[in-house]
């Protein structure tokens, strides 16, 4: 979403009712819009809100450097989302954005304000501008990644395997590395020129330092050393020796971790770009154009066009494009997308609807009360950004190690430096020595640790039905002790589905099933096509009775003649006007269903009530043992639904759920996970529709039902492909797995780095030593991570589609 007001002033008094005006532009509250606030925003409140698009981060450090510029300014409250690379920026009138900007370059970074926001009926063109440019930059990545892969596979097979290594194979192993140490790595170049200017070390740091060291030293060795010379081999040696270092080239270090180091980039930046895809795909909800009625006259417009006051017209079918109120017209709206509601809402003259519902029934005018940001659906879509703005980013385990471990490696070698030239050991051992330290450290493993785990487990997860994001949602597996589960379409099938049907004394049940098939299959509302469907599965070739004059009585239910019986479906009000009441067992049954959260309709003719067809939204067979397995887990599952109380416990207890939310709205969803975070839980947030996003972005851990939305599934962590709950117990189960499969790799590869230091520093680190335990140190490393290749999953029978 674009910037909120441009730098626009507004007064304190003012905010809360422009909250909703500025949001044509993305909106956001100026009161609680602004995750990780600090305490001064109590002692000078803003008076202005901008959103700033940021550029030149490499890693979460890069967002906390730039958010502690900004909130050293006198009155300024600043976020800064890595994820999203933009900043939400609260400032007094004594600020301009200008200098926020400035700020931020200061930093080191680049600052923006996004362009005003257009409409996308008139230029579309630029509108899919702005979507594909993060794809060219994920592209070029890409491009980088596999140039630089297909150029270092060979220097590091040469530099390996004595036997390979014919004659001037070190001068084809230079024209190789060459262009992977000078264009692949340019981008740890710059940012560790970046950091060196502002007085800052991070991995990039490290990565830059040790290739160009590493690419240096190779260069000494060929033209000035002995290295050059036709027929040189790096024979395959365990002994621990001191050496010059004139005839030890490094170009296999230089050219494999720029390589290893990209790839990690590549698959971060693939999560990333996800990041904002939540937001676009809410919006795109709604309705692209309306039918405005003017002086009685339909005309088809785009829907920036319709303003409040206005009059639109909904066919049956047609999404509404805006909230208002119904002026002529009844029929049923399914809200479900929106609210979370299973059964449709029967609506009326007077009645308000929601923007982005269906209308499943009659034809509706409907006049417009709130328009463009002020709509229910803009409301959500601001939910959803804020809830991402305030959820902090899990820094990288290697970047705060690296925070400690970088500085200490830079000392150690000029440490190295200055004590083997103050020995007398002479300029090319010593400088061989603090070589040695720099590429010792450089983090060859450390770049396998993450992406290789991440790979086999994002690999196996696809097979089973799970698709994991990234490595930053990983460490909140760990710590989850409490699962809230949506109701509708997770723990539910999410469409109504005939559950029984119930025949009065002497009749037949499956007459009574065809008979009130026939009449509802002439009906488009949702209940009355779960009746028919159940019918058309009845019968042997599916075709059921043809129906005559056929009558809607709005809100009540239906009636029509089939095979010359005056058949009436529908609630037990609409029967009783025919003089046709519920003997005392159907009345039993009906109070028995409606307990168990169901809708009841009954179904008569002749004059008597024939029996009783009861209609829910069904559980999923296999919800009950998913929960199973979630306390096995040590998870506490909470139910939240947008359904009354009553169908909510039934469900709950019918999977063996102690706890349940019922008829919270979407925000409120968002309100019940805030609540369990103050009380010190953290929370894992199961879900799939549009109703569930905001409340998958503000959890610790978003896991969304595939088969949901795509507004779910862009604002959660993990995807669970195949709408199976149980896929949540492996999803858990394989993110604590993945996890912790790339701690044990970083522990490995830091360890591997820490031993081997001092004997580079002493001088004693053999070249061809430093290459088998750094060969050795990332086999083991992709062999710890191809161990998750055998996790089993909990659900032998369901299996991902091939596509996963």
């Amino acid at each position: 979403m674009a910037a909120v007001t441009h730098g626009e002033r507004k007064t304190p008094a003012g905010a809360d009712a422009d909250r909703a005006g500025d949001g044509s532009n993305g909106g956001v509250s100026t009161h609680d819009g602004v995750g990780g606030r600090s305490a001064s925003e109590d002692r000078q409140p803003p008076d202005a809100q901008v959103e700033l698009i940021i550029g030149g981060m490499t890693c979460a450090s890069c967002a906390a450097r730039i958010e502690r510029k900004l909130n050293k300014m006198t009155g300024v409250q600043a976020s800064v989302n890595y994820a999203t690379e933009k900043a939400r920026v609260a400032f007094p009138e004594s600020v301009t954005p200008e200098e926020l900007i400035a700020t931020v370059e200061q930093a080191g970074y680049t600052a923006e304000l996004p362009p005003p926001p257009v409409p996308a009926a008139t230029t579309p063109e630029g509108t899919e501008a702005t979507a594909e440019q993060p794809d060219a930059a994920l592209t070029a990545l890409r491009t980088r990644l596999w140039v630089s892969a297909a150029l270092s596979l060979p220097v590091i097979v040469l530099a390996m395997v004595p036997a390979l290594q014919f004659d001037y194979w070190q001068w084809a192993s230079l024209t190789l590395a060459a262009p992977v140490v000078v264009w692949g790595a340019l981008p740890f170049h710059r940012a560790a020129w970046t950091n060196l200017r502002h007085g800052a070390a991070t991995m990039d740091t490290l990565i830059s330092m040790g290739t160009i060291a590493a690419f240096g030293w190779s260069l000494y060795a060929l033209f000035l050393g002995t290295a050059g010379v036709p027929g040189m081999t790096h024979p395959f040696s365990l002994t621990i020796e001191r050496t010059t270092g004139a005839g030890d080239i490094y170009l296999e270090v230089a050219a494999g971790v720029t390589t290893f180091i990209l790839a990690g980039r590549y698959f971060e930046a693939r999560a990333k770009r996800r990041s904002g895809a939540a937001l676009r795909a809410l919006l795109e909800l709604g309705a692209k154009d309306v039918a405005i009625l003017r002086n009685g006259i339909e005309t088809r417009q785009p829907i920036d066009s319709l303003a409040v006051g206005d009059h639109f017209v909904v066919r049956p079918g047609e999404k509404i494009a805006t909230d208002g109120v119904i002026t002529e017209g009844s029929s049923a709206v399914d809200a479900s997308m929106i609210t979370g509601e299973s059964v449709p809402v029967e609506v009326a003259v007077g009645e308000a609807v929601t923007g982005a519902t269906v209308n499943a029934g009659g034809r509706l005018v409907i006049r417009a009360t709130r328009v463009g940001a002020d709509t229910r659906l803009a409301q959500m879509a601001r939910l959803v950004e804020d809830a991402q703005t305030g959820k902090a980013e899990v820094q990288r385990l290697a970047d705060r190690i690296s925070a400690v471990f970088v500085p200490i490696v830079i000392a150690l070698a000029a440490a190295t430096l200055g004590f083997w030239l103050g020995a007398q050991a002479g300029p090319a051992a010593a400088f061989a020595a603090t070589v040695a330290v720099l590429i010792i450290a450089c983090p060859c493993a450390l770049g396998l640790a993450t992406p290789t785990a991440l790979l086999v487990g994002t690999g196996r997860g696809a097979q089973l039905g799970i698709l994991i994001k990234g490595p930053q949602i990983l460490e909140s597996t760990r710590r989850v002790d409490t699962v809230v589960i949506d109701k509708t379409g997770t723990v539910t099938e999410g469409r109504m589905t005939l559950a029984e049907v119930v025949a009065a004394s002497g009749e037949d049940a499956a007459e009574v099933l065809r008979l009130a098939g026939a009449v509802e299959d002439a009906s488009e509302h949702p209940i009355a096509a779960a009746i028919a469907d159940a019918a058309k599965a009845e019968v042997p070739d599916g075709t059921l009775p043809t129906v005559a004059g056929f009558a809607n009585s709005a809100g009540l239910g239906v009636r029509g003649t089939v095979e010359g019986h005056q058949v009436v479906v529908g609630r037990p009000a609409l029967l009783a006007e025919t003089s046709m009441t519920l003997p005392s067992e159907l009345a039993e049954a009906r109070t028995a269903s409606e307990a168990l959260g169901r809708t009841v309709v009954a179904v008569g003719w002749a004059g008597r009530v024939r029996g009783l067809l009861a209609v829910a939204d069904v559980v999923k067979p296999t919800s009950a043992e998913a929960i199973a397995d979630l306390r096995a887990l040590g998870l506490t599952p909470v139910l939240l639904t947008g359904d009354n109380e009553t169908v909510g416990r039934a469900v709950a207890d019918e999977v063996g759920i102690e706890l349940v939310h019922a008829e919270v709205l979407p925000a409120d969803k968002v309100a019940v996970i805030e609540r369990l975070q103050a009380e010190g839980r953290v929370v894992a947030m199961i879900g799939d529709g549009v109703n569930d996003a905001a409340a998958l972005a503000k959890a610790d851990l978003g896991l969304a039902m595939g088969t949901g939305t795509d507004v779910a599934i862009e604002a959660s962590d993990l995807t669970l492909v195949t709408g199976d709950l149980r896929a949540a117990v492996d999803a858990i189960r394989l993110a604590r797995r993945t996890l912790k499969i790339i701690k044990g790799n970083l522990f490995w590869a830091f360890a591997y780095n820490l031993a081997a230091l001092p004997l580079a520093a002493m001088g004693l680190l053999n070249p061809m030593i430093a290459g088998a335990a750094m060969a050795f140190s990332s086999v083991f490393v992709v062999s710890n991570s191809l161990r998750l290749r055998g996790f089993a999953g909990s659900r032998s029978k369901v299996s991902a589609p091939a596509s996963a």
